[in-house]
């Protein structure tokens, strides 16, 4: 793991776009990002014991772009199962949610399943990644289980982080890990008890009456913390799940693995019914382009004359957007090709020369003096009359150095 993390630049970027929710609902605060169509039910995403709303960040950015809603929350301050699920039922009657898909990971994903087994009408499919279905391995592997909400913070952290195996990796996983690692630093020491609580109190799942048509089973094939045993086990509980294998991709695939993670989430949506709502999310014009463009946006707009785009730029602006808007975030890694990157500034001033704007990477613009076609033109006129003058100069010259020379011979 990198000393010093550095948060990614999309992050950043998703940070200035999406906005943060927090409301409290009896005793627990309840911390969570929602964003995309609200006609569309929604994918509510768990994280795991380490993770935040935070870390599925990708996941909101890249696929309420395509018209879905995608709902990330915290896992709130509760030590027993039954309080889960009572208080994400309140949760959801709070946001007026009351048909769910749920993706979850690790303890999100056992959590999931909870709730599917004890809310069944609300829970239209399941999504789960590096999870499993009961937590007696790991209350006999810990041993102070009893005594954790006692525990000091700084035990908690080193707890939770020993479980994520350090490096080497590749620089992807490596990154996640990182974020990872920078989310759990934000947790208080309430916040880790409780979850170790939910991982090490004994329970398991029961019988679901969701059909495993509905189910989808994602796993990376790698390594991860939960061992390989519970995802045999999950497995076999749901035969006829839908499974997503993805090569590599570490505990935290949905940071690592982004674009295989997001389709497949697409195609199960699609899959179980929800339709996605390209038409109720706003374009956007690569005028106001953040950052380099996403994949989705790479379209070439080298045909569209500037009238087009004064008529997009005039309906932009009498037609109020009546859902959340955000920009494509800029790539944490990779390249595009110049001329997809962004002209902050195309100002120029009008010389006796032409101006030609290159665009360099980083949004920079460089000026390039060229010659027009008129100058060769009008140079070659000026040279015409400039010879005729002076050779009409010589012959006047030479007449009247003839009549001097004759002159002198008559005086």
């Amino acid at each position: 793991m990198k000393g010093v993390f550095s948060a990614p630049g999309d992050y950043v970027h998703f940070k200035s776009q999406v906005p943060l929710h927090k409301i409290p609902i009896g005793t627990k605060q309840w911390r969570y990002y929602d964003f995309g169509p609200k006609a569309v039910p929604p994918l509510i995403c768990l994280p795991g014991t380490a993770g935040t709303a935070d870390v599925y960040y990708k996941q909101i950015m890249s696929l309420s772009m395509k018209g879905y809603r995608v709902i990330s929350v915290d896992i709130p301050r509760v030590w027993h199962h039954n309080d889960w699920i009572q208080a994400f039922e309140k949760f959801l009657d709070a946001i007026d949610v009351h048909h769910i898909h749920l993706y979850g990971t690790s303890l999100g994903g056992f959590l999931a399943q909870l709730f599917a087994q004890h809310r069944p009408r609300r829970v239209r499919s399941l999504v789960l990644s590096n999870s499993f279905l009961e937590t007696r391995s790991f209350s006999a592997a810990m041993p102070w289980a009893p005594i954790v909400s006692w525990t000091p913070s700084f035990l908690l952290k080193r707890y939770v982080l020993t479980g994520i195996r350090d490096g080497p990796h590749e620089p992807f996983i490596a990154d996640s890990v990182d974020f990872v690692v920078s989310q759990v630093e934000t947790l208080s020491r309430e916040d880790l008890a409780s979850r170790m609580s939910l991982t090490t109190e004994d329970a398991s799942v029961g019988p679901l009456l969701l059909s495993d048509s509905f189910i989808t089973i994602m796993d990376t094939n790698d390594y991860c913390a939960i061992p390989q045993q519970l995802k045999e086990q999950l497995s076999e509980r749901y035969p006829e799940a839908r499974r997503a294998s993805l090569k590599t991709g570490g505990d935290f695939p949905f940071l690592s693995r982004p674009d295989e993670v997001n389709l497949h989430l697409q195609l199960h949506l699609r899959r179980v019914g929800v339709e996605a709502r390209p038409d109720l999310v706003p374009s956007i014009p690569k005028g106001d382009i953040g950052g380099s463009p996403s994949k989705e946006n790479d379209g070439d707009d080298s045909d569209k004359s500037p009238k087009d785009d004064t008529d997009k730029d005039d309906r932009r602006g009498s037609e109020p957007s009546t859902e959340s808007e955000i920009n494509p975030a800029p790539e944490s890694s990779g390249s595009h090709i110049l001329d997809n990157q962004p002209v902050e500034s195309s100002e120029c001033c009008l010389l006796n020369h032409e101006i030609t704007l290159n665009v360099v990477p980083s949004g920079f613009v460089q000026e390039k003096c060229v010659v027009p076609q008129e100058i060769p033109v009008q140079f070659v006129w000026e040279y015409v009359v400039l010879f005729h003058v002076l050779h009409n100069i010589s012959s006047l010259y030479i007449i009247i150095l003839n009549y001097s020379f004759e002159f002198r011979q008559v005086v």
